[in-house]
């Protein structure tokens, strides 16, 4: 069998847009793509893919799922042959072993450090705010950038504090294991065997995956000793690869769809400062060389990207040479730079919000346009170096997919270039001929679409009476990884929280009963699970119920308010009454089951001692009803 580390990789890899546009003509529609289904035969689209969510749904015959449930229904692949494609097709080499008691143990080590991590996030947070240390250094210096502790709080900013052991003596006492502490690099082994901190008294900026979860950190000294390198970060490890990983993508993924723009600055401060003005779609690639991997992962959200660099001549004309990435992934990229030495997070805090916006709109380049003034300022007269230069802009702009594009910037660069537009294109072609060949050879053929009838499934309905338990599963599945934010409770999730408040309900629907206690183990065996532990979940039923909760064939118009000034509310702008609301209303009806029960037993009852005990019961739901309708707002007729 495929090993879980390569099927991690595959699924990180996978762009569902991509894959399923092979097979599917996709057009945008907001944040979603919709398509005419490929399961059945109609003429308005009902077949809607999320790239954020990386799942796609088909509303006409109740399919769903991941893009390798996908090709396992369009293509009838068992799961290992759809997985082995799209491993063929992103060039990940597949490793398979069979399953043994090792094997397990090596699928919880990924899991172990994300814990570990998690912990290690929570300690240097309590260490800045909470110890005289923390906040005399660590606090003093976030504050004197000018970061709200609100903000420090949302990007769980910490501080390590200046002594050889502390974080280590803290985690081996809450039972953390040293190989876990060792290979996520939070500790360091001494020759005798004991630990030693790795982030000694540094400011500590959390790195988040995808899906919110820690798996590394960056951490800044503070002395100004120039023996001390000014960052230390996490080395590579089983869940941190910095190449597939963006500083900041968690908190800006929304917004990036909102915007349909990604800024791209340089370092941590740089994204929190931008972020912390309202500007929320940013991302850093954290002073390494961006990769294709982390193109991509923007890729799923926008197709546009503004890089705002800090003016600093030698590291702009370094950066573009990786940016011609970005044009090969087929994303729209543009520039700004800041004047007098100025850095995203410098700029945004002297000049405000408003005035930053402006800026960038004012000074934004595209890119090749910006590249090749760049090269020919620096070329100035000599014709060797211009010469380069043309060569140079020609071969970023063959790096773009889109021939009319291409064709656009290849008529502007001639005349910057003092160029002929007809020698421009004939060294473009010559390049596009090469690469194509060169695609032509290492590219796998794709398969082709059966065009033969294709039988359809019918569509599943929810009937009214487990209407409310699904309705439970899907704020599970949204929601249970989010912090609850209401009546001052502090440090609980909502999932936790809804399946402690829930222990006294027995499910009925079978497949809402089975998901609820696949979560409910999950918590128990201290993980707690996100959507795309549902999505990805082997047992195909509980897929296909998580996609069907979470998909939905209604958008509301991105012109709704601007044409009719009616300002809709959604369910995250009051989560209390939304949680606490279905727990309830759930409740309720439970409680109404057991009353209609009790009536029954009450008519066909003749002993007085029987009826006694029932009315008793019958007394005591009847308070209950009461409590939980005071709660809903209802009136219950006596």
């Amino acid at each position: 069998m495929i090993n879980k580390a390569t099927i991690d990789r595959i699924f990180e890899a996978t762009d569902i847009v991509e894959v399923i546009g092979e097979f599917v003509q996709l057009k945008k529609r907001g944040a979603n793509y919709v398509g005419l289904s490929p399961f059945a035969n109609e003429k308005t689209p009902s077949f809607t893919v999320s790239p954020v969510k990386g799942i796609f749904k088909d509303f006409s015959t109740g399919l769903g799922g991941s893009a390798v449930t996908f090709l396992m229904e369009h293509e009838k692949f068992t799961y290992p042959e759809a997985l082995k494609w799209l491993a063929k097709k992103y060039n990940i080499e597949v490793e398979e072993d069979k399953q043994t008691p090792e094997n397990k143990e090596e699928d919880n080590r990924r899991e172990s450090l994300m814990v570990v991590t998690a912990f290690a996030a929570r300690f240097f947070q309590q260490s800045l705010l909470e110890t005289p240390e923390g906040q005399n250094i660590g606090l003093s210096y976030f504050k004197e950038r000018g970061f709200r502790e609100d903000i420090i709080k949302k990007f769980e900013l910490g501080y390590s504090p200046d002594n050889w052991d502390a974080f280590s003596t803290a985690a081996i006492k809450q039972n953390y294991q040293q190989e876990f502490l060792l290979e996520s690099g939070l500790s360091v082994k001494r020759d005798n065997g004991s630990l030693y901190d790795r982030y000694r008294g540094r400011v500590m900026f959390p790195i988040h995956s995808f899906t919110g979860r820690v798996v590394g950190f960056g951490g800044r000294t503070l002395k100004n000793d120039k023996s001390v390198p000014k960052y230390v970060n996490s080395p590579e490890s089983e869940i941190y690869h910095k190449s597939n990983l963006l500083y900041g993508l968690y908190f800006a993924k929304k917004a990036i769809r909102e915007s349909d723009n990604c800024y791209l600055v340089e370092g941590y401060a740089d994204v929190i400062s931008v972020h912390q003005a309202g500007i929320e779609n940013v991302v850093a690639s954290s002073g390494t060389s961006l990769t294709v991997e982390q193109i991509r992962l923007i890729g799923r959200s926008t197709k546009n990207i503004t890089i705002l660099y800090d003016g600093d001549a030698a590291g702009i004309k370094a950066a573009l040479r990786g940016l011609d990435l970005i044009l090969e992934e087929g994303l729209n990229v543009k520039v700004v730079t800041f004047p007098d030495g100025h850095d995203p997070d410098s700029f945004v805090r002297k000049v405000g919000t408003n005035a930053f916006k402006t800026y960038i709109d004012q000074h934004q380049k595209d890119f090749i346009l910006y590249k090749t003034g760049a090269l020919l300022s620096e070329a100035k007269n000599d014709p060797i170096k211009k010469a380069e230069v043309i060569r140079e802009v020609v071969e970023s702009i063959a790096k773009i997919p889109d021939s009319i594009k291409a064709s656009v910037f290849v008529k502007e660069c001639s005349s910057l270039l003092q160029m002929d537009e007809r020698s421009l294109l004939t060294e473009l072609n010559k390049m596009r001929q090469a690469k194509a060949k060169k695609q032509d050879q290492a590219s796998p053929k794709p398969i082709q679409p059966e065009t033969e009838h294709t039988e359809i499934i019918p569509v599943k309905t929810v009937s009214a009476e487990d209407t409310q338990e699904k309705e439970i599963v899907r704020l599970l599945i949204t929601y249970g990884n989010k912090m609850i934010d209401w009546d001052g409770i502090a440090n609980t999730y909502i999932g936790p929280f809804m399946i402690s408040e829930l222990s006294d309900v027995e499910f009925e629907n079978p497949e809402s009963k089975n998901l609820v206690d696949i979560y409910r183990q999950e918590l128990e065996n201290g993980r707690l699970p996100n959507e795309a532990f549902f999505i990805h979940h082997p047992d195909r039923k509980v897929t296909d119920l998580a996609v069907s909760m979470i998909s939905t064939p209604y958008v509301l118009s991105e012109n709704w308010y601007e044409k009719h000034k009616i300002l809709v509310s959604s369910e995250e702008d009051n989560m209390k009454a939304t949680i606490l609301g279905a727990i309830f209303h759930l409740k309720k009806r439970k409680v109404d089951q057991i009353l209609e029960g009790i009536r029954r037993k009450l008519q066909k009852t003749t002993s007085n001692d029987d009826i006694d005990v029932l009315l008793n019961q019958y007394q005591h739901m009847k308070k209950v009803e009461k409590n939980i309708s005071d709660f809903l707002g209802s009136v219950i007729l006596k």
